[in-house]
């Protein structure tokens, strides 16, 4: 998964950044309005954690942004407000859910978790391509009856082209999905090659068809 946490107070904000980056997604922070805004308006998440009240802003005016311009990215809006009218407004602008301050950490990650597999994977714990099939909460890869051992990256990587079968995906934005905005996607792309090529190698000798395509100066697509 690939995050975007959106919280001013940073003992919680560094708590949910460890705990999902432990678990192996991707997570970036926003710290203030501006901040969020220049990251939403930049890239795409699965899920983007958001709080309401921010140092120059508000939470609400970062949704009402992302739902104007179209985007997709799951929202789950974090407020220490219980009101009813709060939670009213959010749903009704496209939030996907909301939970109220204290929480713990494991119903959040349970919450974040519903939301991306209602997205993305229409509400199955199962994804299916062909033969090619992914647990999504054991986190396990299949091809028929043999199992597949794959790297966090490569297992990344996987749910990334399934998500987008069909679709020409670019190197930046795999790159980008993998592994954040930090990283220096400049002029050498060898890292996404070795991640491909183990990816599809493991899937191959497991019995898969080769579905990864390579879309010449743009990308790779998945697809039968």
């Amino acid at each position: 998964m690939k995050l975007l946490i959106v919280e001013d107070e940073q003992g919680l904000r560094e708590s949910m950044q460890e705990y999902f980056t432990e678990a192996g997604n991707i997570c970036e922070t926003a710290v203030d309005y501006q901040s969020a805004m220049v990251k939403v308006n930049m890239y795409r998440y699965d899920c983007i954690l958001l709080d309401i009240n921010l140092p120059g802003g508000n939470g609400i005016s970062i949704l009402k942004d992302l739902k104007n311009n179209g985007h997709n990215d799951g929202i789950l809006i974090i407020s220490a407000k219980n009101s009813l009218d709060d939670r009213l407004q959010g749903l009704d602008l496209g939030a996907d859910d909301y939970l109220v301050k204290p929480f713990h950490l494991s119903e959040l990650r349970a919450r974040v978790t519903a939301i991306i597999r209602r997205k993305s994977y229409n509400g199955n714990n199962i994804m299916t391509f062909n033969e090619v099939e992914i647990d999504l909460q054991a986190k396990t890869v299949n091809v028929g009856t043999n199992s597949v051992k794959l790297t966090r990256k490569e297992y990344a990587l996987l749910l990334y082209f399934i998500a987008n079968k069909g679709k020409v995906v670019s190197k930046n934005a795999i790159a980008e999905h993998l592994w954040g905005d930090e990283i220096d996607m400049a002029d050498n792309f060898d890292f996404i090659y070795s991640h491909i090529k183990n990816l599809r190698k493991k899937l191959v000798e497991a019995g898969s068809t080769d579905y990864i395509h390579a879309a010449y100066g743009m990308g790779y697509k998945f697809s039968d």
